[in-house]
């Protein structure tokens, strides 16, 4: 997994675990899937920066 905290925000670049965070109590818009490009972030229904 590699992850970052940027301005409060949980960025996941890779994860290959079987852990969701969303699932761990992290509110969705305190995610980013950094793991996608800005341009497609729209379309999840997480944080898109």
């Amino acid at each position: 997994m590699h992850i970052d905290i940027r301005d409060g925000k949980i960025w996941i670049f890779h994860n290959t675990t079987e852990h969701d965070l969303a699932a761990e109590g992290v509110p969705k818009e305190d995610i980013v899937l950094g793991l996608y490009p800005p341009e497609m972030r729209q379309f999840t229904e997480f944080a898109i920066s």
